[in-house]
């Protein structure tokens, strides 16, 4: 898997890309730090050290933002080829084993390839860490329930609303806007949600199955669209809850698959 340097794009270009990928980011910048600092915490010392030597001047954090930040390059990789792997489709009702995956791959599909470009003697340290950098975020895009939308709705996009009275659409909110309107930074958000993660509940989410975090996030979907098209502080109230559970779920998850794909 051989993928040419980043090169810097034009501002027109750059800017063009970030609107027309929104459709596909989830959890915004930090949303998905908040999953790699949590990770951390629960790195097996095989995948620590692994991590340190692919990424030694990088943490989660910082590495879990990547596959989005690129996205403003106009190499074609990053405008066509990867843009599928940020969401998975499952129609309400179904599984994803009975859907599978498009022609052009999805989130499932994209974990899974990295994962053998990790496992593979023979892969560059480039390429391992591009997949280093695309499962860390791949495993936060899964928990934010719009990414494994119901192929109705572009994963909540085409739902138009108001969020404390600026226009919005769902997917939106989802991914920023409940995380952003506690006005709280990465590390506060990391410091709150890590202690408050149990050893029961550290126990018990630490699933390592794709396919395990895809059914709770369809399963969530159904619960979180709105009855209004204005929201605020009670759908802040209602679905909060939710949020600190995915996020703190995302960052076991990560800290899960690297353990078991770095098991000895």
């Amino acid at each position: 898997m051989n993928i040419k340097s980043p090169h810097l794009p034009s501002l027109f270009m750059a800017l063009g890309c970030l609107l027309s990928c929104n459709q596909a980011m989830a959890w915004g910048q930090n949303g998905h730090r908040v999953t790699g600092a949590i990770a951390e915490q629960y790195l097996s010392a095989e995948a620590k050290a692994a991590v340190a030597h692919l990424l030694p001047n990088e943490n989660l954090a910082e590495a879990s933002t990547y596959a989005d930040e690129m996205r403003a390059d106009p190499d074609v990789f990053w405008q066509k080829t990867s843009y599928p792997w940020h969401f998975v489709t499952v129609p309400d009702g179904k599984t994803y084993s009975e859907v599978g995956a498009p022609e052009v791959g999805d989130a499932y599909t994209a974990l899974q390839r990295f994962s053998g470009v990790l496992k593979d003697p023979a892969s560059s340290v480039a390429d391992k860490q591009l997949a280093l950098r695309f499962i860390v975020h791949i495993i936060g895009d899964l928990h934010q329930p719009l990414h494994v939308g119901n192929g109705t709705d572009k994963g909540g996009n085409d739902v138009k609303l108001k969020f404390f009275w600026n226009d919005s659409n769902l997917h939106s909110v989802w991914d920023t806007g409940l995380i952003e309107q506690r006005d709280l930074s990465y590390t506060e958000w990391t410091d709150f949600l890590g202690k408050k993660i149990s050893s029961e509940q550290a126990s018990k989410w630490m699933e390592s199955d794709p396919l395990v975090w895809i059914a709770e996030s369809a399963a969530i979907r159904q619960n979180i669209y709105p009855d209004s098209d204005n929201l605020s502080w009670s759908y802040l109230y209602q679905q909060t809850p939710t949020i600190k559970m995915r996020l703190q779920m995302a960052g076991l998850r990560i800290a899960a698959y690297l353990n078991a794909l770095y098991k000895k």
